[in-house]
């Protein structure tokens, strides 16, 4: 029924006729508007697109959420557990190089990991998710059987650094961007539930990693670890699938989709804040357990402040996605970054005990995942749907490169100051707020309100 015959409830009507010329005039005038007003099933905000059909649920969508849980459980959960390889390198078969060096190997895992999302998502979005899972899958298990097997740095470069990054990338992408095809009203709930993956993989395979490496040695400490990724990356593989599969040359042309990105001012400014908070946001990770080391805490309580900072980015990463499809996932993530930066220069800088550092790795564990979960849900919010693929990936390409030096610059701090925190802590903790600031300025360049929900 018409907003017309609704008015009009006791008067009949009766249709005009419409020759094929006004017809013509109607459709281009609809078309016009639509081009000028997003439609509010495509979530994009100043651009045209074809409608796409949310179902934001089903058998198959929440399928596509527990498998990407699955493949998050076993990638992130090894990279946020890096901390517990950095403690174990430095006391043991890479005890002659320094705390610097040796991150390099963590920042490495990092850079590829964020650098190949503007391929994998081009890729994603051509073909599908299957076959980028299985080839990540072979690669990601392949990494850390060569990781066991290694003896020499360039080894544990190769392996645990670029071939790790590469698998992660792998089974990161594709998951997350095939969920998103699912859900546009509880996108953010629905991404946040998979993110929490990362955050329980990174509680439990550091005291996994810590006690495997004491009953059966390192070799096949982590040898055993990869069997359970293994297990994991399997279940991912046969669990995600998009909600349609591309059409064979319909795909989002890679080149143009680039450039248009770097056209948009709420995606640059979100880059520019994404990559500031990059840069210092895996320092924790690197350095929180050789910071608890230098409290004087014996070994096997030391591998618990890294385990208590992913569980704090559980409830991080579920509470405020759930919260951000009522309030807005920009409205979050802002104060998200922004908390992070603060609890980097406030409790940390100030933790001279145990129960302040805990305490401090769990506010950060919380802030920081709230601020991973929710910026895919950001990028999509602001992209249309067939280029959720490239737009998240190519966002996480520029991130790579901060990522790739935020350790290792930390680590140099860490040698400057003779080994005292101070100036790695307020490095980390300055970069998060600065990142905090520009996307901030994304928000706004969207809507000046700070009460509307975005």
């Amino acid at each position: 029924m018409s907003d017309t015959e609704k008015g009009s409830p006791s008067t009949t009507i009766s249709p005009l006729p419409i020759d094929a010329e006004s017809m013509k005039y109607a459709e281009a005038l609809s078309g016009a508007i639509e081009a000028t007003v997003p439609s509010a099933s495509t979530t994009t905000l100043g651009t045209s697109a074809t409608p796409h059909e949310y179902p934001e649920g089903g058998l198959r969508a929440y399928l596509a959420v527990f498998g990407a849980f699955m493949a998050l459980f076993c990638t992130f959960g090894q990279l946020n557990s890096f901390g517990t390889y950095q403690a174990w390198y430095h006391q043991n078969q890479l005890r002659h190089l320094t705390p610097s060096t040796i991150s390099w190997i963590g920042s490495l895992q990092l850079w590829v990991f964020f650098f190949s999302g503007g391929l994998i998502g081009q890729l994603f979005d051509k073909y599908g998710p299957t076959w980028l899972l299985i080839a990540g899958s072979m690669i990601f298990t392949s990494s850390i059987v060569g990781t066991s097997l290694a003896s020499h740095y360039y080894q544990y470069i190769l392996a645990q650094g670029v071939l790790f990054g590469l698998g992660v990338g792998l089974l990161f992408y594709p998951s997350l961007a095939s969920v998103s095809t699912y859900f546009s009203k509880y996108r953010a709930t629905m991404l946040g539930i998979a993110s929490a993956g990362s955050s329980i993989g990174g509680v439990v395979y550091p005291i996994m990693l810590q006690r495997l490496f004491k009953i059966v040695g390192f070799g096949w400490g982590v040898r055993i670890s990869g069997l359970v990724s293994a297990v994991c990356c399997i279940t991912a593989a046969l669990t995600v699938t998009p909600l349609a599969l591309p059409k064979k040359g319909t795909a989002a042309e890679p080149c143009a989709t680039g450039i248009t990105a770097f056209t948009d001012r709420p995606y640059i400014l979100l880059g520019i804040g994404s990559a500031l908070v990059a840069l210092g946001l895996f320092i924790p990770l690197f350095y929180i357990v050789e910071c608890a080391h230098q409290l004087s805490l014996a070994q096997n309580q030391t591998i618990y402040v890294l385990a208590i900072l992913n569980a704090g980015g559980v409830i991080g990463r579920i509470i405020p996605a759930v919260l951000a499809d009522s309030l807005g996932r920009f409205n979050l993530i802002v104060p998200a970054a922004l908390l992070a930066g603060i609890s980097c220069l406030t409790l940390w800088l100030n933790a001279h005990s145990m129960a302040v550092l805990c305490t401090f790795a769990a506010v950060y564990g919380f802030a920081s995942g709230a601020f991973i979960a929710l910026l895919t849900p950001c990028v999509a919010q602001i992209s249309e749907v067939t280029q959720f693929g490239v737009r998240i990936g190519v966002l996480y390409s520029v991130i790579s490169f901060p990522s790739l030096v935020g350790g290792p610059a930390a680590g140099a701090f860490l040698v400057y100051d003779h080994g005292l925190y101070n100036d790695m802590i307020i490095f980390s903790g300055c970069t998060l707020c600065a990142g905090a600031f520009f996307i901030l300025l994304a928000r706004l360049s969207i809507n000046l309100g700070l009460f509307e929900r975005l």
